[in-house]
């Protein structure tokens, strides 16, 4: 592999270092400039282990000369940063010494096959991580997220998510109407009404629904689910955060193909 070429930023003004600070501190900047950032050497390294190779290496100028060769040679440009400004561009409070920006993948249509995860109005980003992973182990590979749900590569649910985008395909902005084209039967989970899981048949391929944290699932797709399933809570509690029933019932669903 051909070394990169090297460019050396100090001046917080350089537009680069703009661009680059938009992308790690807002949450919808990716949108504008269709890349995303990956701060730190594990989101790094999971985007290496799927055979993506980032547009840009950025690595703090203290920790350069110290970078791995595969890290330093992964890119198509390597930028180094002045460590203060590493720092400034970094949303983290203890900011990592490395970041790829990576091409954002170009939006598609859904699969109507694929396993699936709807996220309806999920709004916590970090929720929405979790969520990404429970379906990347447990064999779901499309997550479609209809408007209202936190941005799915915002910096904090790339964080969350630990590497898990990378082998999903991600679909978001989506209607409640855009759902029809799936054909595979939706599971909707459902706090006071439904079949036990422990209990159900569940369907292989499905897609299951998971909703807003407050508001739960709309009406709209309540109307629309093959099946509404109830989680049992036998300790009383009123309800599970939508990410640990995320993790049960996708859970389930892989258990039941076993």
């Amino acid at each position: 592999m051909s070394v990169p070429p090297v460019t050396v930023v100090r001046s917080r003004d350089n537009a680069l270092a703009k661009d680059l600070r938009r992308l790690a501190q807002d949450s919808t900047a990716y949108r504008r400039q269709a890349r995303v950032w990956l701060e730190g050497d594990h989101l790094c390294r999971a985007a290496l282990a799927r055979g993506l190779r980032p547009a840009l290496a950025v690595f703090s100028e203290s920790f350069w000369p110290l970078a791995p060769v595969e890290w330093a040679q992964a890119a198509t440009k390597t930028i180094v940063l002045a460590d203060a400004l590493f720092a400034e561009v970094s949303a983290l409070e203890s900011p990592a010494a490395m970041g790829y920006v990576l091409e954002l993948p170009a939006p598609g249509a859904p699969d109507p096959l694929a396993p699936s995860v709807v996220l309806d109005r999920v709004q916590d980003a970090g929720n929405v991580g979790s969520i990404l992973r429970s379906a990347a182990a447990f064999g779901f590979t499309q997550v479609l997220a209809l408007k209202g749900t936190a941005a799915l590569w915002s910096p904090k649910v790339l964080r969350a998510g630990m590497g898990a985008h990378f082998g999903l395909r991600l679909v978001e902005g989506l209607d409640v109407p855009d759902l029809d084209a799936l054909q595979v039967p939706l599971l909707v989970t459902h706090v006071h009404g439904g079949a036990s899981l422990h209990r159900a048949a569940l369907p292989w391929p499905c897609a299951w629904v998971l909703g807003h944290e407050g508001q739960g699932v709309c009406e709209a797709l309540l109307a629309r689910a093959h099946q509404r399933i109830r989680i049992a809570q036998p300790g009383g509690e009123e309800s599970l955060n939508v990410a640990a029933a995320a993790a049960i019932c996708l859970h389930a669903s892989a258990a039941a193909r076993a």
